[in-house]
């Protein structure tokens, strides 16, 4: 049977790549494997290499390349490393799947930077969004950064724990390298066609892991009082927002927080019962609270996988 101490050692991984996130966040460095697999995303997936006719098919063929290559290494460290090795390393693996402090930062430095200026707010969220930037002003460059930050509570955060939680670090790298795709490609412009699997792709995998952050935004503001305007904005905006999953997660932020997500000409998310500048900081106590729950709800899935797992070896006699 599965013992035990698979099952604590999970846990410590888990814990360890949280506190080691909070203490030293994303070091900016070429070799971190997401900036590696990233440059090989950018290699293959210029559109121009490739007649129109064949783009999707090479869009599938290296997207299931990129997974393999990235994964692999993970799987191998997984189920051949000592177990003191393990427990070493492994946090730090499971920590380049996930990016929970950089992501505040990212949101932070915006807030900071709109307080010198709309310009220099221009320039700061222009490193967090797609959108143009060039026309906005103060509430729509913070309504920008809230909208990145709360989105990516899902792709960021809640996806690879989950996936971590039931594949172990091969599950969460599976997640990162899928993800590190579609926000590289996954765009109506000229990459379209060698994207659309990867998009496709994405959508699949965070489907659930985004239900499962809106359930748990919904929890965190039903402590606050705040679930009707939260569930009731979830309900009435989540479909606004173009794609299957961001929307419901920014709506129910959004109805929580009692602020409006706006992307202009696009959706409008929520309703302005207080300014961002005012509902700001609420937002990001909501994101590290979903992030303590649903690293909590890890421990619980690693725990129950493992155990499903031992009673299926037990009962089948290996």
């Amino acid at each position: 049977m599965v013992s035990s101490g698979i099952e604590l050692a999970t846990v410590f991984v888990l814990a360890a790549a949280l506190l080691i996130d909070r203490l030293i966040g994303d070091p900016h460095t070429p070799f971190h494997p997401v900036a590696l697999i990233g440059r090989f995303i950018g290699f293959w997936g210029r559109a121009a290499l490739y007649p129109p006719v064949v783009q999707r098919f090479v869009g599938v063929f290296f997207w299931c390349g990129t997974i393999l290559l990235f994964a692999f290494p993970f799987l191998l460290f997984s189920h051949f490393a000592p177990e003191l090795l393990y427990l070493a390393f492994a946090p730090f693996l499971l920590k380049c799947c996930f990016a929970w402090r950089a992501l505040e930062e990212h949101a932070a430095s915006v807030v900071v930077a709109v307080g010198d200026g709309v310009e220099s707010g221009r320039e700061s969220v222009r490193q967090m969004v797609s959108r143009d930037t060039a026309g906005l002003d103060r509430e729509h460059i913070l309504s920008a950064a809230y909208e990145s930050l709360t989105e990516n509570i899902t792709d960021s955060i809640v996806a690879p724990l989950l996936f971590y939680g039931f594949l172990g670090l091969t599950g969460a790298a599976v997640y990162r390298a899928a993800n590190t795709m579609d926000a590289m490609l996954g765009y109506r412009d000229e990459r379209e066609r060698i994207g659309w699997f990867s998009a496709r792709m994405d959508d699949v995998l965070t489907f659930i892991p985004a239900r499962v952050t809106a359930t748990l935004l919904l929890v965190y503001f039903a402590a606050k009082g705040r679930f009707s305007p939260a569930y009731t904005i979830m309900r009435r905006d989540g479909r606004r927002r173009p794609g299957f999953n961001g929307g419901i997660i920014m709506a129910a932020m959004a109805g929580g927080a009692g602020v409006r997500f706006e992307k202009p000409g696009v959706y409008t998310i929520g309703d302005p019962i207080r300014s961002l500048d005012d509902g700001g900081p609420e937002i990001f106590r909501a994101v590290r609270s979903v992030t303590l729950m649903a690293a909590g709800l890890t421990a619980m899935v690693a725990f129950g996988t493992l155990f499903l797992l031992g009673t299926w070896i037990n009962n089948i006699g290996i």
